[in-house]
Formats: C-alpha cells, structure tokens, sequence
C-alpha cells in the first residue's frame, strides 16, 4: 500500500508542476523509462499553412513525440491511435513527464505496448513554429481552430493515421478535445476533455487573461514585439497566473506569513522569467480569441467523457454550465471531481493518479 503523502507536502507539489508548466521538463523515469516504448520524435512540416486570418505561413513546422506503436485492421484504418493535447504555455513534453508512470507504463489505462500515443506541440508552443522564431509581433494571429487544424494534418498527413480511438486533452488541450469532437465527428471513438469548458472565454476567465495581454502590449519595453530584450515590467502581473491555478490552501501553505508571501511573490517571478519569451506568451494567451464550440455541440458522434474539479478556478462549477453543454451531446457524461484536503484545483490535470480511474473506466466501455 502507498504511504499517505501528508497534506502540507502534497500542496507543495503543485509548485514542481509550474516548472513543467514553465518548460523546465523532466525525462521519463523509474519503471517506464526501463520499457521499451518506441518513443520517436520529429517535425512535420506544413507547407504555405493559411490562419482563419488569412495570413500565410510558407512553413509550418508542428513538433510531436510519439510513444508505442501503430496497429491497423484488415482495411488498413488505424485501431491504436490516442493524440494527447497540452495546455496554455505548455508542451507536449509536459505531459510526458507526469503522465509516464502513471499512464504509460505497462499495465496503465494509456498503456504504450497497446496504444500508439502521439504528442504534439500546437502552434506557438515548444518546439512547433512559434513568434519568436523570427516573426515577433509579426507572426499571424492564430487561433484555437488554427491549432486544431494544424493538429490534424499532422495526424492525418504526418502520420497517416485516420483514425483516433481517444483524443484527450487538458486546459487549453480539454478546449481543443471539444473543437476535434466537432470538426471531425467520425475520426474518434472517445473524447475526454480535462479541465476545460466548451463556451466561450468569458467573465473571470476573460478577465484574468486581458489582465496579462494588456499589460504586455502596454509595456514601454515591449515595443510591439520588436523588443531587444524580455520587457521587464509587466511580469509583476505574473502571479496572477499562480493565482488561478492553484488553490487558497495551496497559497496559504506556500505564503504563510507576509514575509513568506513576499518572498513567494519575487520567486514566482524569478522561476517565470527564466525561461519566458514574451512574444510568445502573449500570443498562447490570446489565442482564445476564436473558441466557441457551444453551438456545435450537437454535431459531436464519439462517446465524451468530460472530467472537471470543483476547486478549479479556472473552470468555475458556479457558473454552471458544464450540464446544460453535455446534455447536447448524445453520449456525453460529466463528471465532477470534489475537492478535499489533497485537492489541487487547476493543477489535478497533472496528477492522473488523481483521475486516471475514470480514464480507465471509460476506455474500459468500449467494445
């Protein structure tokens, strides 16, 4: 039996999780790291990749890892293939190191000797095309449909699978998941979106989000992206980001005093600036502008399994809207995670020892 980890440090372990966020990424370990999991990796290329803007990219270059292997039917359709979708400033390699062991390992619900497990970087992220490759504040004005379709191609026209036995996504990843179930209804035969609403960034969530872009685009060292180095006064706003992500108990703990509180404030910055590319940021956070996959929820086939917590403020449970959306869809379930003394809020997404039960039941329904 696993020992219980006590209450002070698990709440600290979210603040390990913002260096994946941030990046800062880890390799897989422990039991996975001694299988074999065929982990390859490469880029694919896109060539003269048009925006909903209109704007044109002459090259388009998505980043992916991929894990296992593909296995296909008598016809040749694919039967294995799961696409894995990162969050807001993320990358495909944070889901990677906290997923593995939990989810990859042999005998896991996304076990990588049964499934073929791909893994991109979406537009703006990581090492997939992105403002500060060159562009600046010149890069086209992507959206999330921007980004789903990129993903698409990739699958589709990279990696010649042409069909999905899951899409799982968190965050802005849980966004995309929506947008996919509605776009390409026949592709997929499970959709679990995690931590994430389909209707419109608004209320809160807008204005937590248009707190940062402002202050970025109003920064005197930001110059309209053409800055010569990261424009230093519009991080001050960056624990807001802490702020949504993590709980009052998880903020409690790390600041428990003014001092400390201080002090937590100044790290927060410090562990951001490191390895933040202003440009970049700011695009990730704006690319919201587009989403609103509300209207055509009736259009989603595949069975959905949405996978919310109660104590994410991001995704607040009071606005109440995560029911009526479900409803629309034919075999949508919801479910709701409550919170408790080992909670995380926004940050369950990164413990699937949290959730990965559900993960399990739901494939496990599938014939």
């Amino acid at each position: 039996m696993e020992k219980r980890m006590s209450r002070r440090k698990f709440l600290k372990r979210p603040l390990l999780f913002m260096v994946l966020w941030l990046g800062a990424i880890g390799v897989l370990s422990g039991s996975v790291g001694a299988q074999d999991l065929n982990r390859k990796e490469g880029n694919f290329v896109v060539r003269d990749f048009r925006f909903q803007s209109g704007e044109v990219l002459p090259e388009l270059r998505l980043h992916y890892v991929t894990l296992g292997t593909p296995r296909r039917d008598a016809a040749g359709h694919t039967t294995n293939a799961v696409l894995l979708l990162h969050g807001t400033t993320g990358r495909g390699e944070s889901l990677l190191a906290s997923f593995a062991a939990q989810l990859f390992a042999e005998g896991q619900p996304l076990d990588a000797g049964r499934y073929y497990l791909i893994i991109p970087d979406s537009i703006g992220h990581g090492s997939s095309t992105k403002p500060s490759d060159g562009l600046r504040g010149r890069f086209p004005r992507y959206g999330y449909n921007d980004m789903v379709e990129a993903q698409h191609r990739l699958v589709t026209e990279g990696l010649g699978v042409d069909h999905l036995r899951l899409v799982l996504g968190t965050s802005m990843g849980g966004m995309h998941t929506w947008l996919w179930g509605e776009k390409y209804p026949d592709m997929m035969d499970t959709l679990m979106p995690i931590a994430s609403q389909p209707v419109q960034i608004a209320g809160r969530n807008f204005l937590w989000r248009h707190v940062i872009t402002e202050t970025i685009r109003n920064d005197p060292e930001w110059n309209g992206g053409d800055y010569e180095k990261q424009p230093s006064h519009w991080v001050s706003v960056l624990p807001l980001f802490n702020i949504m992500l993590l709980t009052p108990v998880q903020l409690q703990v790390a600041g428990p005093t003014r001092d400390k509180a201080n002090e937590l404030f100044d790290k927060i910055i410090d562990t951001w600036c490191k390895t933040l590319e202003t440009n970049d940021f700011l695009y990730a956070f704006e690319s919201s502008w587009d989403y609103d996959p509300e209207p055509n929820l009736g259009k989603i086939k595949a069975k959905l399994l949405a996978l919310n917590f109660a104590d994410d403020t991001i995704n607040p449970v009071e606005i109440d809207v995560m029911g009526p959306a479900v409803a629309k869809i034919p075999n949508g379930r919801l479910i709701t995670m409550p919170a408790s003394n080992q909670s995380l809020g926004h940050m369950n997404l990164f413990h699937p020892e949290i959730w990965k039960h559900h993960l399990a039941e739901f494939l496990k329904s599938l014939p």
